[in-house]
């Protein structure tokens, strides 16, 4: 990740970071939450498949026993006997699972009442429509096509049962799949790019760190330096000036003229004051000795 390596940086780097491995949490928790529930949306399917072939056995058997019971007429009859609404129609809901809408599908059972009213219930699926079946059956084979009747509603709740699991199967699976790339996404690509680019971020500020801390350290070796140099070079220059000053009162003292020395009034004046004693004492012999030099003793 082309980044600059500053600290602000970094900060920003840090807060996606912590956010990446939170949703990546919180992802694989709605993954695991998901495949509990399609792993147990997979063994009610198969219990359903299984139990479908008998009981789609049961009501085909039973419609040859009305059929047999019956006569050949039977079709005739049930058609006369029917109602202009159906008495069983198919209800929807919606189930959330971890964040996924899947469909709920169940049969409700419609009953007609007079002035046009229509009345949706939903407790006992088998009682209460004797007025729509009329007299159906009343000479021959009631039994036989009550039972056929019950024997194929209960077909039918398996079929809304199951059409109910194969869509909730589906929709569960493709969010799997969805959550799943996300997950993957975030543990093999997001992370560890945004985990480098810490790491590169602060090897560069670590190294940055590190070039301050020698700069620092020559540039206080360069002042401790031009430190003990200047203390050298006035040490110096102050011995000179010692030196040259000690020549001057060195002359001054052997002619006797202070008028060209830089010195105080009161130096001059203890200049002359010993120059004076030594002079009253004969100890500054002035005139040409023997080597053509002039001496001075003290």
């Amino acid at each position: 990740m082309n980044v600059v390596p500053t600290v602000s940086v970094l900060g920003v780097i840090k807060t996606r970071l912590k956010g990446a491995k939170k949703g990546h949490s919180l992802l694989k928790r709605k993954s695991d939450a998901l495949t509990i529930r399609f792993r147990s949306i997979l063994k009610r399917i198969i219990e359903t498949k299984e139990g479908m072939a008998e009981v789609m056995g049961a009501a085909s058997f039973s419609l040859v026993q009305a059929q047999y019971a019956a006569g050949d007429n039977i079709k005739q009859m049930i058609m006369q006997s029917a109602g202009r609404r159906a008495t069983v129609q198919v209800a929807s809901g919606m189930d959330n699972v971890a964040g996924v809408q899947i469909p709920v599908l169940r049969r409700v059972r419609v009953s007609e009442q007079v002035g046009g009213g229509v009345t949706v219930e939903t407790g006992d699926r088998d009682a209460g429509d004797a007025e729509a079946r009329g007299l159906t059956g009343l000479g021959k084979g009631g039994q036989a096509v009550e039972a056929c009747r019950r024997s194929y509603l209960k077909a039918v709740d398996l079929c809304i049962e199951l059409a109910s699991l194969q869509t909730s199967f589906h929709l569960l699976d493709e969010a799997i799949r969805v959550t799943n790339r996300r997950v993957n996404a975030l543990e093999y690509v997001v992370t560890p790019r945004l985990e480098n680019t810490v790491a590169y971020i602060e090897g560069e500020l670590d190294e940055l760190q590190r070039e301050e801390f020698f700069r620092l350290k020559k540039v206080q070796a360069k002042k401790k330096r031009d430190e003990a140099l200047k203390r050298e070079l006035d040490a110096e220059n102050a011995a000179r000036a010692e030196v040259d000053v000690d020549a001057e009162i060195q002359a001054a003292i052997a002619t006797g003229e202070f008028g060209d020395l830089h010195l105080s009034a009161q130096a001059q004046e203890e200049v002359r004051k010993v120059t004076g004693d030594l002079a009253a004492g004969g100890g500054i012999p002035h005139g040409d000795d023997d080597d053509g030099s002039d001496l001075l003793f003290f």
